[in-house]
């Protein structure tokens, strides 16, 4: 395979890590937050933050063109910092983050909540400081459901492709992901690139789960 055939699925990865990075930044305090707090409003937030699970993909990439489009409020201010980010690959990342944000937060929510409440106040008896309870404490005890949602949100966003066609495009060598190039290339009539493409992403996605599912058991996570 050429450099050509390659660089899809390179920034389909490359688009998927950054992503989780931002989804796991933004997710769990989130749902640390919302795991053990109420308040007037929280069912109204927690709509917002999963509704584009359920909403079509090209449903929620029309509503980010409208937002950080040229005309949109959040594209005029990147516009006037010089910054164009519709077309770009920095597009699709912003598509992956918010389609696969739902799967990070629900799991990351469930984790937390199924910690033992009492084991955390034990620990508040002895003086332990919040900030190290929640490292020695929480996570370990939440973190089989974390590395659920973490693989769920990097396999959701590397397979993007509705969104990611409205606010990045498809263009070659510079926004096309691996879903978007399997898609072209069958319209257009180019089976062997489909089929390499597809046998690509299988053979690397199943590893990657293959390998993270196996470390997790070593580790007596999962």
């Amino acid at each position: 395979m050429n450099r050509t055939d390659w660089f899809p699925v390179l920034l389909s990865f490359r688009v998927a890590a950054l992503s989780v990075v931002v989804i796991v930044a933004l997710g769990l305090p989130l749902a640390r937050i919302l795991a053990r707090r109420s308040f007037p409003g929280q069912d109204l937030l927690e709509a917002l933050l999963t509704m584009p699970l359920v909403l079509p993909p090209t449903v929620v990439g029309f509503g980010l063109l409208l937002l950080v489009g040229k005309t949109g409020p959040v594209g005029r201010l990147l516009g006037m910092a010089g910054i164009s980010l519709v077309f770009t690959w920095w597009a699709a990342v912003l598509a992956a983050v918010v389609v696969a944000f739902p799967l990070m937060y629900q799991s990351a929510k469930a984790a937390f909540k199924s910690v033992d409440v009492n084991l955390e106040n034990a620990a508040r008896t002895l003086g332990v400081g919040e900030v190290r309870i929640f490292w020695a404490v929480t996570m370990p005890l939440a973190w089989p459901g974390l590395l659920t949602g973490v693989v769920l949100s990097f396999a959701r966003a590397l397979g993007e492709f509705g969104a990611t066609l409205m606010v990045a495009g498809n263009i070659p060598g510079r926004t096309q992901t691996a879903p978007l190039a399997i898609y072209y290339a069958v319209y257009a009539g180019d089976n062997g690139t489909a089929t390499r493409l597809v046998l690509i992403l299988t053979v690397i996605s199943f590893l990657v789960i293959f390998l993270v599912n196996r470390w997790a058991r070593r580790r007596n996570f999962l």
